[in-house]
């Protein structure tokens, strides 16, 4: 690998003048728009979305956009019209399908769901083109990455910093589109025009950069990114770069757009990424995008798994395993988001709970089996079990990572500990297996050989069931669809140790159970389950541990009393702030009624 340093930008005198005006009050979101991942209509449903070229011209000093989007569609059987998603917010001067220009009446866009009455029917098997052209200030993010929008913000030396992340509310926040995880287009170019000298880093490769009259359009080119994917970033970047040579056989560039004045720490997370990268590729498979790049941008919010130009702003720091856990859990996702995408936002545990579960690995790969159970166990912890983590009916993203009312972290940290006891139970060969054929759609994935894919949550049990030649659909009904883990009963009887399985709706959970008998040396014995009951023989008063290598992901009390008391214990404080600051606002005010009456004497 080689690494270089590449100065794309400085400071010009006055660029400071172009930072963001103070925020005002912005309009609500409609109810459409506030969700990502409703229900295609019937037209969205009818196409494919062949080619998106989206000119995004970002104005820092007004935080305004002025876009223009040509979307090229194939219908798939004949159409009238064409429904497309885009925030109402936006003010549309012009929509033209095929180059011919629409009267104002045929196009409305109430609730942000713009629907186009088409110049003529267009056939089956025939492509047409959807031209918009639209203006205005984009939903700003107020918590990004958890709440959707761009960030406007300011480097520290005054420059515009300028970032999306839209993942929470969807692409329609930018650009016309189809606002659903099956929406993706085939191809998309962008541009995106921002005052000279900035950067605007953005997703796959670089076409050109034209520089014009005091402003400087970036053209990227990119095939199949998730919908969210699209993105915008803005800033007085500097560039890292380098080359990574795959044992696949294919070189892949890298880059890290960066904010100067952190260099050393700059360079120490861009050294960090050949070892992610030849992590993954024998864990998994080829990087998916070798053909464009790994890219990753420092932005004003943490971090979002963008395609090829992956967020972040974690601020360099490493936690307690001694890695950036933000970058590699959103460099994961190129492979759990980006190439293997959810199907429906109902199967978004394929994103999170494989991407956690790279985590565990990542530490097993670098250090051995302590720091692969260690975080495990930090995982563990932070389980909620209040609501299944896959519901069976399609669902949007903010009924998904509702932590009140949906599984919210359970898909990330349940969809892991699930995996890893998968992997337990039908061993290292098959379970990578099963990964490959989720993420590729074949055993022996070659760059270039494989195409970006959705999958859903029933088309990977069915890959399982295909790998093993056994129906695990029991076990994926347990851990996916019901929201209490099973809980394992152990009983001493005359002769040894009584185990039950006790599952939800009491569904068949055939697991074998490990025990070790004795003490810490003590022999580990694995116990059959048929039908959910096995029995080993143990001596009378002998030691015994249940699951010793921890591989079971069940019920334990120790982790429920735990997070009780960490729930009451933060109550408390909480309190105890809320009271003290009302006993120093109360003497604060009596301290000034005091100064008043005095000035008030003569």
């Amino acid at each position: 690998m080689r690494h270089a340093r590449c100065v794309l930008a400085g400071v010009a005198v006055g660029l400071a003048s172009l930072v963001p005006a103070a925020p005002a009050a912005q309009p609500e979101l409609s109810a459409t728009t506030r969700q990502t991942g409703l229900p295609r209509t019937p037209e969205q449903r009818a196409v494919v979305f062949e080619h998106a070229t989206l000119h995004f011209k970002v104005l820092p000093q007004d935080r305004r956009i002025e876009g223009d989007a040509t979307l090229r569609f194939r219908a798939g059987q004949e159409l009238a019209t064409m429904v497309l998603d885009l925030d109402r917010a936006y003010q549309v001067s012009a929509v033209q399908v095929d180059g011919v220009a629409l009267a104002r009446k045929d196009w409305a866009n109430p609730e942000g769901r713009m629907r186009i009455t088409l110049p003529g029917a267009v056939a089956a098997q025939q492509g047409f083109d959807v031209r918009v052209v639209y203006a205005g200030a984009p939903h700003v993010a107020t918590r990004a990455p958890w709440d959707g929008g761009l960030v406007w913000s300011s480097a520290p030396g005054g420059e515009p910093w300028v970032a999306s992340a839209i993942q929470g509310e969807g692409c329609d926040l930018l650009w016309p589109c189809i606002d659903h995880p099956q929406g993706e287009p085939l191809l998309v170019d962008e541009y995106i025009t921002v005052p000279a000298p900035l950067v605007a880093p953005g997703n796959g490769v670089l076409v050109d950069m034209q520089e014009h009259d005091g402003w400087r359009t970036w053209h990227w080119r990119a095939r199949s990114p998730d919908t969210y994917a699209v993105a915008i970033n803005v800033g007085p970047y500097e560039q890292l770069k380098g080359d990574y040579h795959s044992r696949f056989g294919n070189t892949i560039a890298l880059a890290y757009w960066h904010l100067k004045g952190q260099d050393a720490k700059a360079q120490d997370l861009f050294d960090e990424l050949p070892r992610m990268l030849d992590f993954f590729e024998r864990q998994i498979g080829p990087y998916p995008f070798g053909d464009e790049k790994v890219g990753i941008v420092q932005t004003p919010y943490l971090g979002m798994e963008h395609q090829t130009i992956n967020a972040y702003g974690n601020d360099y720091r490493k936690d307690k395993y001694g890695y950036d856990w933000l970058m590699q859990h959103e460099f994961s996702h190129e492979w759990f988001g980006n190439q293997l995408t959810n199907a429906d936002w109902d199967d978004m545990w394929l994103h999170e709970g494989l991407g956690s579960y790279m985590q565990p690995l990542y530490l097993q790969y670098l250090r051995g089996e302590m720091e692969y159970h260690a975080a495990l166990l930090d995982q563990r912890a932070k389980l909620s079990n209040k609501v299944p983590i896959v519901s069976g009916r399609p669902q949007t993203e903010q009924s998904v990572y509702d932590s009140e009312h949906g599984p919210g972290l359970d898909i990330y940290y349940k969809g892991s500990l699930m995996l890893h006891m998968l992997r337990g139970l039908i061993g290292d060969q098959a379970f990578f297996k099963t990964i490959r054929l989720a993420v590729y759609g074949t055993d022996d994935p070659r760059p270039g050989q494989f195409q970006p894919r959705h999958l859903s949550t029933p088309d990977y049990i069915a890959i399982v069931n295909e790998v093993t030649g056994r129906d695990y659909g029991w076990f994926f009904q347990v851990y996916l669809y019901r929201a209490a883990l099973p809980e394992l009963l152990a009983e001493r009887d005359a002769s040894g140790l009584a185990l039950r399985w006790k599952t939800p709706d009491e569904v068949p959970f055939p697991v074998p159970v490990e025990v070790r008998i004795g003490a810490n040396s003590g022999r580990i014995v694995t116990v059959p389950m048929p039908g959910g009951r096995g029995h080993v023989d143990l001596p009378p008063g002998e030691l015994y541990t249940l699951d010793p290598q921890s591989r079971l992901l069940r019920e334990e009390p120790r982790f429920a009393v735990a997070v009780r008391d960490a729930a009451e214990r933060k109550a408390a404080a909480d309190r105890a702030a809320a009271e003290k600051g009302r006993a120093e606002k109360g003497q604060a005010e009596r301290g000034q009624t005091e100064k008043a009456k005095a000035a008030a004497k003569p």
